[in-house]
C-alpha cells in the first residue's frame, strides 16, 4: 500500500501563512526555500488545501508532463474566477481546455501576429507623445494605457469611438478598484462576496461586469449579423475558428475568452515593461549596449527584425526573470498518485510551480539578485529552469505576442526619448492584487528627444 507523505512546510495557522503570502510574497517564498529547500508544503486561501510549491527543474518537469489524467487544471484545482466565467480557458480542465486552446493558438503566432506590429508602434508613439519635458511622471500608468490599447484594437477589433470609449471606461473601473486589497481578498474568499447594493464593492463589480457583458453580447451579435471576412483582429478570428466537429465559439465562450485576453494580457505586459525600463535606466551599462545594438537597426526597422535582437530579448527575459508578474503557476490537482522528488503526493493534493523560487536558484542564475540580461546571451535555459508563462498544457498562449509587444513598446520608447530616473532610489518590488508590480509606479523623467528619431521624423514628412 503506498504511504502517502507531503513535504515539510510552515506549521503556522493558514490564516497567518495567507496573511504572509498575501503582504510579503517574495520574503515568504524566499524564507520557506532557505529552510525547506526545493520542494514545500503551504496551507493558503482560499481553499486552505496543501500546495506543494515547486522549484526543483525536475520536480517541475514532472508536473509540466504530467497528462490530464495525472493531474487536473481549471476549475477542480480551485480556479473559480468572476470576471473571467466558467467557459474561460483558465477554468476549463480535459478535452473542453484542449478545444479551446487549439481554437485559440493561431491567431497569437505567425504572420497573423507580425500584422500587429504596426498598430503596436503607433499606440505607442501616440501614448509617449503626451510626455512632456522635464516633468516627473510615473512610468506605470502610461505601459497600461499602451497595454489596454492594444487589447482593445488588436484582441476586441475596436477602432476609437463610442464603443470603445464605454467598453474603455467600464473595463479600466474593474481593473484598477477604488481599495485593491479589498477586491484582492473578494476574489479569494467567496465568503466576502456579498452585493449590498451599488456602494457596496461586490455589488459595484456585479454591475460593472454586468455593463460590460451587455456591451461585449452586443458586439459580437453585430459581427455576426454583418460578417466581413477582411477583418483580422482577433475576436473575428475567434468567431471564424472551427472546431473538429465543424463546430463554432459559442457568445458565452467568445465572451469568456475576450475577458480573459483582457486581464491576462493587460496588466502583466505594462507592469513588464514599466519594470524594463526602469533596469535599462537604473543600470546606465544595460542602456548602452541595448541602444548600442537598436541603434545598429537602422533608422525604420521593421518589427521581425526588432523582435529578433538578441540583447532586447535578453533584456526582456531578465527583466521577466528577475520578478515574474505571476509567482507560482496555476494550481494543478493531483487526480491519481503522483510521484515528485521523493514523495508520493495523494489524490486531492494541490501543486504549483513556484516561478519566482526558480528564477532565483543560485545554482541557475548565479548572483540571482542581479540584473544581469547576459546570463541569457550565455546559455539557454529549459522550460523548467526558466518559466514566465507558466508550462505544458496551461503555458500562456499570449507568451509571443507579449513579447512581440514589450520588445517594440521598449524600441519606440527608446528610439523617441532620452529617459531618466527621477531619484537614485532602487524600485522594490509590491503585490497589486495577483500580481507582483513595481511600487511607486518607476518614476522618470524625459530629458529630451533623441536625434535619431528627429531624422527619421524629417524622412518620414518629406
Amino acid at each position: 500500500m503506498t504511504q502517502y507523505q507531503l513535504p515539510n512546510g510552515p506549521k503556522t495557522h493558514p490564516w497567518i501563512q495567507t496573511y504572509q503570502w498575501l503582504t510579503n510574497p517574495l520574503k515568504y517564498l524566499e524564507d520557506c526555500s532557505k529552510r525547506y529547500g526545493d520542494i514545500f508544503t503551504l496551507k493558503i486561501g482560499p481553499v486552505f488545501k496543501p500546495q506543494v510549491f515547486i522549484s526543483n527543474p525536475n520536480g517541475i518537469k514532472t508536473i509540466f508532463n504530467s497528462t490530464p489524467k495525472q493531474l487536473d487544471s481549471g476549475e477542480p484545482a480551485g480556479i473559480r474566477l468572476p470576471l473571467l466565467g466558467r467557459q474561460s480557458m483558465l477554468a476549463l480542465e480535459g478535452k473542453p481546455h484542449q478545444r479551446q486552446r487549439k481554437l485559440l493558438t493561431p491567431p497569437f503566432h505567425g504572420e497573423r501576429m507580425q500584422e500587429y506590429g504596426q498598430l503596436i508602434q503607433k499606440i505607442t508613439e501616440q501614448v509617449i507623445g503626451e510626455w512632456k519635458i522635464d516633468e516627473p511622471f510615473s512610468v506605470l500608468p502610461s505601459m497600461q494605457a499602451i497595454s489596454f490599447k492594444v487589447i482593445l484594437k488588436a484582441v476586441f477589433g475596436l477602432e476609437e469611438g463610442q464603443l470603445y470609449e464605454q467598453l474603455n471606461e467600464k473595463l479600466l473601473k474593474i481593473m484598477n478598484p477604488i481599495n485593491p486589497l479589498v477586491s484582492a481578498m473578494m476574489l479569494l474568499f467567496p465568503i466576502l462576496r456579498k452585493d449590498l447594493g451599488e456602494w457596496s464593492p461586490w455589488g459595484r463589480f456585479l454591475r460593472l461586469r454586468q455593463e460590460v457583458d451587455e456591451l461585449i453580447y452586443a458586439e459580437i451579435q453585430e459581427r455576426r449579423d454583418n460578417p466581413d471576412e477582411s477583418r483580422t483582429d482577433i475576436l473575428s478570428l475567434m468567431m471564424a475558428a472551427r472546431d473538429e466537429a465543424g463546430e463554432p465559439m459559442t457568445d458565452e465562450e467568445l465572451r469568456d475568452e475576450l475577458m480573459t485576453l483582457l486581464v491576462a494580457g493587460h496588466e502583466t505586459t505594462a507592469t513588464s515593461l514599466a519594470w524594463a525600463l526602469y533596469w535599462i535606466h537604473h543600470l546606465p551599462e544595460v542602456q548602452e549596449k541595448l541602444r548600442e545594438e537598436l541603434d545598429s537597426l537602422g533608422e525604420n526597422p521593421d518589427p521581425n527584425t526588432i523582435f529578433r535582437a538578441p540583447y532586447l530579448n535578453a533584456v526582456c527575459s531578465e527583466t521577466l526573470r528577475m520578478y515574474p508578474v505571476v509567482l507560482a503557476t496555476l494550481n494543478r490537482l493531483v487526480k491519481s498518485p503522483l510521484p515528485v522528488m521523493g514523495y508520493d503526493l495523494e489524490p486531492g493534493t494541490l501543486v504549483r510551480a513556484s516561478i519566482y523560487s526558480t528564477h532565483h536558484r543560485e545554482d541557475l542564475y548565479p548572483e540571482p539578485h542581479k540584473f544581469k540580461p547576459e546570463r541569457f546571451l550565455e546559455r539557454q535555459f529549459t522550460p523548467f529552469e526558466y518559466l514566465p508563462f507558466g508550462g505544458g498544457n496551461r503555458r500562456c498562449i499570449g507568451m509571443a505576442f507579449a513579447l512581440f509587444e514589450m520588445k517594440l513598446v521598449l524600441t519606440t520608447v527608446l528610439s523617441r526619448w532620452q529617459l531618466q530616473m527621477a531619484d537614485s532610489q532602487p524600485v522594490l518590488p509590491k503585490r497589486k492584487g495577483a500580481l507582483l508590480g513595481p511600487k511607486g509606479g518607476v518614476e522618470m523623467v524625459v530629458k529630451g528627444e533623441r536625434a535619431q528619431h528627429q531624422r527619421v521624423l524629417e524622412m518620414t514628412s518629406r
